[in-house]
């Protein structure tokens, strides 16, 4: 009896053994395979997808690292810093090889930023500098030049002067600040007069509508309207339209979406800019691979490449695509016959009409 007992408590302890040798080989095999990444990881977090550039940007900046052969990870802060904070953390977590960051709020993201490069992972700001730390790369379309357009838009379309409202992007997106400065720049000297300037507090576009409500209530009389992109334009459009003022008033925007496109061969809206957005995401694209590898960046880059000093005074590489203003008289050239949009899509409402 005690014989057999001493069997079956045997042939219990190496059960045992073997059950624990097994776990521990299950154990670390996670880990060994996650040592063994064979692909570069590229985290990219953009602001929102509300407007509709954005999802544009995405498309082309995944299809980019892919076709490198490299993983890209797309994470949407929904407006909301705090969110984003956590986002570029769990990127550190992941140990991705690059964090691109399109900034819900330029000034609020520099402790992550330096957790990010004090772990050797490579930032890049996209489209918006982040402040008060330095990235990696700084990569945009030339904000001031956005706003240089849109001020000889207006220049253009009250040649005998007028009066200007400024309804302009959120302060903490550095994007509208040089918008704002290149637009005041532009018309300075002239003989239009900026009678109101806002800064939203968001991007969402019913901003828009609520400014120049306050504007048609506070401010007896104006002839033009700059709107810092298309959303915005889009309701101040609509609010004027109310007030049977649409056709009274000029209005600019920027973005060249669809919608704005539309405006434009109707005759609501007088201007919108377009931004090469797909160049501007393969670029980046481009580049946070080629960092992660810690390769050189490509020459057209390289030559390209400038500085770009934070509010704080830090120097950032920085290196910017050209933006082209759009009204009806070049939307064909710029808009329809690049692809961006299709012809049927820009003269939805007005008919046909001819390419040329």
């Amino acid at each position: 009896m005690r014989r057999r007992v001493g069997g079956i408590l045997l042939v219990f302890i190496l059960l045992i053994g073997l059950s624990v040798s097994c776990s521990k080989s299950n154990e670390t095999q996670p880990m060994e395979n996650k040592d063994k990444k064979s692909e570069i990881q590229i985290g990219i977090i953009f602001d929102t997808f509300v407007l509709e550039r954005w999802t544009r940007d995405r498309d082309v900046f995944v299809s980019t690292v892919q076709k490198m052969g490299a993983e890209a990870d797309v994470q949407n802060a929904g407006g909301d810093v705090n969110k984003q904070k956590e986002q570029i953390r769990r990127f550190i977590e992941q140990k991705v090889d690059t964090i691109v960051i399109v900034a819900v709020d330029c000034f609020a993201l520099s402790e992550e930023v330096e957790e990010a490069r004090a772990s050797g992972i490579t930032v890049i700001s996209y489209d918006r500098l982040i402040q008060n730390s330095v990235t990696d790369l700084y990569i945009t379309v030339d904000n001031e030049q956005v706003g240089r357009e849109m001020g000889k838009n207006i220049i253009s379309e009250l040649p005998a002067g007028g009066k200007v409202v400024m309804i302009c992007g959120p302060e903490a997106d550095t994007n509208s600040l040089e918008v704002a400065k290149g637009f005041e720049e532009e018309i300075a000297g002239t003989n239009l007069e900026i009678v109101s300037k806002t800064h939203v507090q968001s991007w969402i576009s019913e901003n828009g509508f609520r400014a120049v409500n306050e504007v048609i209530r506070t401010v007896p009389e104006f002839d033009a309207i700059m709107c810092g992109n298309d959303g915005f334009a889009g309701y101040v459009i609509k609010a004027l339209s109310e007030q049977q003022m649409a056709d009274k008033v000029a209005v600019t925007g920027q973005d060249a979406d669809i919608e704005a496109c539309q405006r434009i061969v109707e005759g609501t809206q007088s201007m919108t800019v377009y931004k090469p957005i797909e160049e501007l995401a393969s670029t980046t694209a481009e580049c946070a691979v080629e960092l992660a590898k810690g390769e050189a960046l490509d020459e057209k880059i390289r030559e390209g490449m400038g500085e770009k000093e934070t509010e704080t005074g830090k120097k950032v590489p920085y290196y910017k695509l050209m933006p082209v203003a759009v009204t009806a008289d070049n939307i064909d050239e710029v808009i329809i016959n690049s692809g961006f949009h299709l012809h049927d899509e820009v003269y939805l409402n007005v008919g046909e009409t001819e390419i040329y």
